[in-house]
């Protein structure tokens, strides 16, 4: 058949590619914004945070482990919709897409948005106050560029993709071989009379954006020569990696600035360089580096986000269908998709900060990821003869500790959070009437081959 055949010769990816891909996929801003918000829960103490963001990466490495078992036994366009919807019906399927396209992308863009205004604004010193109408122009303006083509979109992922690196390689190298560093700052462990267990659970949730991403480490299985025994190797390597550099990172930083001070700032990265540099003008490299790095991010999170409204338009899972299922006539693109994303983001950025929209999205997300975690334990009961090309190791101890981890961020959420997380599912049980309403007028196209261009366009 045409799918297996075309499966086949995609299967050229070899374990450095994908361990790279893991790398690239899970660092974006988190790494150079989330320090300030850690350290304000933990009250200025080190330790604990550093423990913080050792701890939520292990999650994330449980997680990685598990549903790249459900990406290469259900290798479907789709992705996280598509897993969910083989282990547990339609319903929870659409539920899934509808979040996606209402709270988790629009969320997470607005919140790049924001962070790249904030950081912007600040290098030429221009007042905070266009803080919201720069950050909604900025969406605007990659929208635009998306429209243009996927090509367009594509290529400015590509060049923006290496660029995050360079700032995070430049202060770690200074801050551990500068005379300004004092390693008196790695301590205390927790402040005195603080709760070990309040601030580790809220720290938690706030470091979990700065991995995620590691949902989509299992999607290249079905492009891998050796995925049963270099995928495992992959998101381990590459998930260690990233856990060790967001370690080593938050050590530079306390380094050369104390927990508390850096509790203080909106731009702790910029600020660490403006002290290793000697003033504005380290600070303003440092600041452009990242600035390139959160926009590569954020374009990239917009062409996920585009195409999200546009893939249930084409199976008429929405209200005006028909106008998300539109494609630009010359580029080939789902413009008013990209509408719809403008407007529900602007609302984003306008409402909540970035901490704030970076936790919403945080909750709603790890509701379905670990329902995707217990899917794998479900799906080997339910399908035992299933094709699995890769098998989670260790089970079922990884997937319960993974499921174990998503709990734990869903429940400290709803306790610490409770607006948000309100919020949050309020916008995605908006859904349900409306997949109620329609379930009976779906599209099914999973016979399409993947690659096919016919009426789902270019996705």
């Amino acid at each position: 058949m045409k799918n297996e055949s075309n499966t086949q010769l995609k299967r050229s990816l070899g374990l450095s590619t994908v361990m790279l891909s893991v790398i690239g996929m899970v660092i974006g801003s988190g790494v150079f914004f989330k320090p300030q918000a850690v350290y304000t829960i933990t009250g200025g103490a080190p330790g604990i945070g550093l423990l913080i963001w050792v701890f939520a990466g292990l999650i994330t490495l449980f997680g990685g482990l598990t549903t790249a078992e459900l990406a290469a036994s259900i290798p479907k366009t789709g992705g996280l919709v598509s897993w969910v919807e083989k282990c547990f019906g339609q319903g929870l399927g659409y539920l899934l897409g509808w979040c996606e396209s209402v709270v988790f992308w629009p969320a997470n863009v607005g919140a790049l948005g924001t962070i790249f205004s904030i950081q912007a604004l600040k290098l030429i010193g221009v007042s905070d106050k266009y803080t919201i109408p720069f950050a909604i122009f900025m969406v605007f303006f990659l929208i635009v560029c998306n429209c243009l083509g996927a090509n367009v979109g594509g290529m400015i992922g590509n060049v923006f993709t290496v660029a995050k690196l360079v700032p995070l390689a430049v202060i770690i190298l200074m801050a551990f071989t500068s005379t300004q560093s004092s390693p008196e700052n790695l301590t205390p462990f927790i402040q005195r009379g603080d709760s070990f267990i309040a601030i580790f659970a809220t720290g938690m949730l706030t470091c979990m954006y700065a991995y995620d991403g590691w949902i989509h480490v299992g999607n290249a299985a079905g492009e891998m020569k050796n995925p049963k025994k270099d995928l495992p190797k992959a998101i381990v390597l590459g998930l260690s990696i990233v856990i060790l550099v967001y370690a080593v990172i938050n050590i530079g930083y306390l380094l050369v600035i104390p927990a508390d001070q850096l509790a203080n700032t909106a731009t702790p990265a910029a600020d660490v360089a403006a002290k290793l540099m000697g003033g504005n003008m380290g600070a303003k490299l440092i600041t452009v580096g990242i600035l390139i790095a959160v926009f590569g991010t954020l374009n990239s999170n917009i062409m996920m986000g585009m195409r999200i409204p546009y893939a249930m338009g084409v199976q008429n899972k929405l209200p005006f269908s028909k106008q998300f299922a539109y494609l630009h006539p010359k580029y080939a693109t789902p413009v008013v998709s990209g509408i719809f994303l403008l407007a529900v983001t602007s609302i984003m950025i306008i409402s909540g900060s970035y901490n704030s929209l970076t936790d919403m999205c945080m909750f709603v997300i790890w509701i379905f990821y670990t329902i995707a975690f217990y899917g794998v334990i479900k799906l080997r009961r339910d399908e035992p003869d299933l094709k699995r090309p890769y098998k989670t190791p260790l089970y079922p101890l990884i997937p319960i500790l993974a499921i174990l981890g998503g709990l734990f961020v869903v429940i400290i959420t709803v306790f610490t959070q409770p607006v948000n997380a309100l919020i949050g599912v309020g916008l995605t049980l908006l859904g349900l009437p409306i997949y109620l309403s329609r379930k009976d007028k779906f599209k099914d196209l999973s016979h399409l081959d993947e690659d096919s261009k016919g009426e789902t366009g270019d996705l």
